[in-house]
């Protein structure tokens, strides 16, 4: 495995320079929170469909040879097997017990996949894939230190050029739009030529507005696929084994996830927004906890929320003291498909 993502200083986006840029917390350290008008960068994204947000602070894997589709197919929720160059996925490593460990979405190429991680994440996702190769012909690199992730409010359309431009992908998770991997030496002449950038406040507020999970924000330590709404988009249901398919089948085929994940609409008289992990209450019962929040340009204050699976779906809730209505994103009879028939 090569491995170039070894830094002495944390990440500076050179995008940072550009008048009004505001540097994000983490785990968006390193980029802009934004650059000086966080809602009219997202009308300008959303009603423009113009600019681009700069993604650089997450990792880059690559991984080339003939036999990494096989290797993706076997470690991964995702159906590798068929992949055909140009064609973007996303997918999940689990552990074991079929907890949620990585996430990963990349396009292939013809000679290799290469794909984004959270930021930080790549030496060990590289790390997991180089350890379990053996004999495969599959080289792994983290190629952070050379590639720059950034993300444009358009797809591609049918029948444009690629040729000669950067790698791009799309998906469920791409908000409409698409990813391209850019050489880091050329992200400011990209910034110079593709118009304002707004920010990851502008990029979060429409994810969550998408219903599109995270990881390491819709999930901790115990989240299982099923619970964040994964299945389908990052969860292949009917390839064959992988890391945690037990977990994943049984929880679809027989039961009910324990938590779901739902949508709030947030009281636009309040202030502030409730934080990461803030405790979400139904009464004097806290019932789940606040995964990521953002004020929407059109919708207004917004967040998401891993909540028990029992919570009435139509109940008020408080998201550290602030009024939420629900929207279900993950239906609380999720996984029910399977039923035990009475005997007489």
């Amino acid at each position: 495995m090569t491995s170039t993502s070894a830094q002495a200083q944390p990440y500076a986006s050179p995008l940072l320079e550009h008048p009004g840029a505001v540097s994000a917390d983490p785990p968006d350290a390193g980029v802009a929170a934004h650059y000086g008008e966080p809602l009219p960068e997202q009308r300008r994204l959303v009603r423009d469909r113009a600019g681009f947000v700069d993604l650089s602070h997450r990792g880059v894997v690559r991984l080339s040879g003939p036999d990494r589709l096989s290797l993706l197919h076997a470690l991964t929720t995702q159906d590798f097997e068929r992949l055909a160059p140009g064609t973007s996925a996303a997918a999940l490593v689990l552990s074991p017990h079929g907890h949620v460990e990585h996430a990963l979405a990349g396009v292939d190429d013809g000679e290799a996949f290469w794909m984004h991680v959270e930021p930080g994440s790549a030496p060990e996702v590289a790390g997991f894939f180089d350890s379990m190769r053996f004999l495969m012909r599959v080289e792994v690199a983290d190629l952070t230190q050379e590639y720059a992730v950034v993300w444009e409010p358009r797809a591609a359309t049918e029948g444009e050029a690629t040729d000669g431009g950067p790698l791009s992908r799309s998906g469920p998770e791409s908000l409409g739009g698409r990813e391209l991997f850019l050489p880091r030496g050329a992200l400011r002449d990209y910034a110079d030529s593709a118009g304002e950038p707004a920010g990851v406040w502008a990029y979060e507020a429409l994810r969550i507005a998408a219903h599109v999970p995270r990881m390491g924000l819709e999930t901790d330590h115990r989240t299982i696929p099923n619970e964040v709404g994964w299945l389908g988009s990052a969860v292949h249901l009917d390839k064959g084994c992988y890391r945690g398919q037990e977990t994943v089948a049984r929880v679809h085929n027989l039961g009910r996830p324990p938590r779901r994940l739902v949508f709030l609409h947030l009281d636009g008289s309040v202030d502030r927004l409730p934080g990461h992990g803030a405790p979400v209450t139904e009464g004097d019962r806290e019932v789940g906890f606040v995964t990521s929040a953002a004020r929407h340009f059109d919708l207004g204050p917004v967040a998401m929320a891993l909540v028990r699976r029992n919570v009435a779906v139509d109940a008020t809730l408080l998201a550290d003291g602030v009024a939420a209505a629900q929207e279900v994103i993950v239906d609380p009879e999720a996984g029910l498909h399977v039923r035990a028939q009475r005997t007489r």
